[in-house]
């Protein structure tokens, strides 16, 4: 891991909301190395902070404090063109995501002419083939998709710029199970064939050591540990937290 290039790193990051006696605190004096290539996981209980990270990571929030390096240079507060380019995000909703009234073939082209990219057409029909729908679903909309086909368009409209990371926001929880497994194995797929880096936050054991390498424990906040997804899936587990998080989980048994 030290050996790689780092791509996105987290030091001593801090984020609240609200002020005085209403200020709250989500994310409490985080810090993590990512490296190129990697998948890297976030799992914790609802509210623990860790779609916080990945919004504050986005751009989506401005005020924080610490710092966030992508790429071994610290990102200015408001993100620029060039990081949205490089990072783009999957959001967990896919009936939300997508503009009811833009055919797929627009939600694809919005970013490839935003940044400039040549031979739209020829990439929105790569891009689709990619993601195991194909050309054909270019003229279609929203609402003649399934859960999963959504999801797909979703990930297609990620890829379609060619970017180094994705942002991963839970994006398998509104499918169903048997689509979740679909959905994921793409994602390991798209992964391996295309290098990209995954950041992905999940509250489900089972996702998370599907597609990650390592995996950081949340609570209240913070990073209470990081573990490989073999020592998760082994339930072997440092701190007391982590055991009975594991232990609450469906299926998780640590060791004794």
């Amino acid at each position: 891991m030290l050996g790689k290039d780092r791509i996105l790193e987290a030091v001593g990051l801090h984020v609240s909301f609200g002020t005085g006696a209403l200020s709250t605190v989500a994310v409490d004096d985080v810090s993590f190395v990512i490296a190129r290539g990697e998948a890297y996981g976030l799992i914790g209980e609802s509210g623990c902070g860790k779609s916080t990270i990945l919004r504050t990571i986005a751009g989506l929030v401005e005020t924080y404090d610490g710092a966030l390096l992508f790429g071994n240079r610290e990102l200015p507060r408001k993100r620029d063109k060039d990081f949205f380019r490089r990072v783009q995000m999957v959001f967990q909703d896919p009936y939300g995501s997508l503009h009811p009234r833009k055919m797929v073939e627009s939600v694809l082209a919005e970013p490839l002419a935003i940044h400039r990219f040549d031979n739209p057409r020829k990439r929105i029909d790569a891009v689709l083939e990619a993601v195991g729908l194909g050309p054909a679903f270019r003229f279609r909309y929203p609402h003649e998709l399934s859960g999963g086909q959504r999801q797909r368009v979703a990930i297609a409209r990620a890829l379609v710029i060619e970017p180094e990371v994705l942002l991963l926001d839970e994006p398998t929880s509104a499918l169903d199970v048997s689509v979740q497994a679909e959905i994921l194995n793409l994602l390991k797929t798209l992964r391996r064939e295309r290098n990209v880096t995954y950041f992905m936050v999940s509250h489900d054991i089972a996702v998370i050591t599907h597609l990650c390498d390592r995996i950081a424990v949340m609570a209240e906040g913070r990073i209470i540990e990081e573990m490989t997804a073999a020592d998760v899936r082994g339930g072997r587990a440092r701190e007391p937290y982590t055991r009975t998080f594991l232990e609450a989980s469906a299926g998780y048994v640590t060791a004794s």
